[in-house]
C-alpha cells in the first residue's frame, strides 16, 4: 500500500524499523514457542517496549511516542506481515492505551502510561461475559462502592492477554439500576488485586500463540481513583466512542491477512504440478486468484478511505461497522479459497495458508459479532 499519508519518511522508516525488530526478535521458532506456550512472554513486551513499538500515538509526556492514528496503523500492518502471531499490539496500542488517553484524568494518565508505553505493564479490557457477549448491557459485572473505593464481583471470559495482563480494565455496573447508564469502567491492577483469578487459558480454535482466558473478579477492591475518568455511569459511552477505531482496525489486520494470503497461494499455485502442468495454469485457478485479488482491492480502498476519515476524526460508527462486517466476511471468504487452492496441503499446519484460514474465523466476531454490525448499519437506514 502506498500514497497519501503512506509516503511520509517517517511513517515509512516506522514501518522498517518494526519489520527488522520482528525479523530479529520473533524468528519463527521463538513464535513456535508461543503457540505451543498457549502465549506471548512477558520478556518480549518489554523488548518492543524498549523498541518504541508500544503506545505510537500516545504523547511524549506520557511516555509515548508522540504519534498517531497513522503509526497504530503502520505497526499493526507489520505485525501482521511479519507473522507476528499472539503479539496482540493492536489491542494494547489501540484499543486500551487509547481509553487511559481519552477517559482518563490527568493523575491517572500518568500513573498507567508510562508503564504500558514501556511493556512493563500489559493490558486487557475485560467485556464479555458467560453470559453476555455483544449485550454490553447485559453485563452482570458490578463494581459497588466501598469506603473509598469499590468491591468488584464477576466473571468475565474471551479475555485477550488474560493470563499475562496486570492491567485490566473492567466493565461493569455501578448502578445495576441504571442499566446502560450505570455501567462504568475501572482498572484493576491484579498484582495488588485480593480476589483477581485467572481461570483456564481457553483452547481456541486458531490464534494459538494469543492467550485468552476466564478472569474471575471475588469481592476484588479498587481504590476510588481507579475509576477511569471522573464520575461514574459513564462507561457505556467511553465504549461507544472508542469502538470505531476498534472495528476499523480489525478490518485493517483483515486487509493484511487477505494480501498475505493471496501472496502465498499465487506463489505456491505457480510451482505445485496436477495432471502436467502448474496449476496456475488451469482456468480455474486462474478465475479464483482473481476473484480473490478483486476482493482484496475493495476492501482496501474502503479501509484506506475509513483510515483517512479516522485520521481526521470523522470516522462514524456506520462505516466502521461496515467495514468490520464487509472485509472480515471478505477475509474468509480469500483465505477459504486460498486453501482450498493448496489441495490438501491447505490442511496441514505447517503451512502458512492452514493458520491463516484458523485465525481468520473469529474475525468475524469479535469486536462485536458481524451479525451484530449488521443491524448498527441497518439503524442508520
Amino acid at each position: 500500500m502506498s500514497g497519501g499519508w503512506r509516503d511520509d519518511p517517517e511513517l515509512v522508516a516506522l514501518g522498517d524499523h518494526a519489520a527488522r525488530f520482528f525479523e530479529r526478535e520473533a524468528p519463527p521458532e521463538r513464535i513456535a514457542g508461543w503457540r505451543e506456550a498457549g502465549q506471548v512472554e512477558r520478556a518480549f513486551w518489554r523488548q518492543a517496549g524498549e523498541a518504541g513499538l508500544l503506545g505510537a500515538s500516545i504523547p511524549v509526556e506520557y511516555g509515548g511516542a508522540g504519534g498517531d492514528f497513522r503509526h497504530d496503523v503502520v505497526l499493526v500492518e507489520a505485525v501482521g506481515q511479519c507473522g507476528v502471531e499472539g503479539f496482540a499490539l493492536s489491542l494494547h496500542n489501540v484499543i486500551i492505551l487509547p481509553y487511559v488517553l481519552a477517559h482518563g484524568t490527568e493523575e491517572q494518565k500518568a500513573r498507567w502510561l508510562p508503564k504500558l508505553c514501556s511493556g512493563e505493564s500489559v493490558a486487557a479490557i475485560a467485556m464479555s461475559e458467560p453470559g453476555a457477549g455483544s449485550d454490553l448491557q447485559s453485563i452482570r459485572t458490578t463494581a459497588i462502592r466501598d469506603g473509598n473505593g469499590y468491591r468488584i464481583n464477576g466473571a468475565k471470559t474471551f479475555i485477550s492477554n488474560g493470563q499475562i495482563a496486570d492491567f485490566v480494565i473492567v466493565v461493569a455496573k455501578t448502578d445495576p439500576a441504571q442499566g446502560a447508564k450505570g455501567v462504568s469502567l475501572l482498572v484493576v491492577e491484579t498484582g495488588e488485586a485480593e480476589g483477581f483469578r485467572r481461570g483456564k487459558a481457553l483452547d481456541k480454535v486458531g490464534l494459538d500463540a494469543q492467550d485468552t482466558s476466564e478472569l474471575f473478579f471475588d469481592d476484588v477492591w479498587v481504590p476510588a481513583d481507579n475509576l477511569l475518568g471522573t464520575s461514574e455511569g459513564q462507561g457505556f459511552r467511553q465504549l461507544m466512542a472508542e469502538l470505531p477505531r476498534e472495528r476499523l482496525v480489525i478490518a485493517v489486520g483483515s486487509v493484511v491477512t487477505m494480501h498475505k494470503a493471496l501472496d502465498v497461494t499465487t506463489e505456491y499455485v505457480k510451482q505445485r504440478q496436477a495432471f502436467g502442468q502448474r496449476v496456475f495454469d488451469f482456468q480455474n485457478t486462474q478465475f479464483k486468484l482473481a476473484e480473490c485479488k478483486a476482493k482484496t482491492e475493495v476492501a482496501r480502498v474502503y479501509v484506506e478511505d475509513c483510515i483517512a476519515r479516522q485520521i481526521a476524526g470523522t470516522l462514524d460508527l456506520t462505516s466502521a461497522a461496515i467495514a468490520k462486517y464487509w472485509v472480515t466476511d471478505a477475509e474468509w471468504q480469500v483465505v477459504d479459497e486460498c486453501l482450498q487452492l493448496h489441495g490438501g496441503y491447505g490442511y496441514i499446519n505447517d503451512y502458512p495458508i492452514a493458520r491463516m484460514w484458523r485465525n481468520a474465523r473469529v474475525q468475524r466476531i469479535y469486536g462485536g459479532s458481524n451479525e451484530i454490525m449488521k443491524m448498527l448499519i441497518a439503524r442508520s437506514l
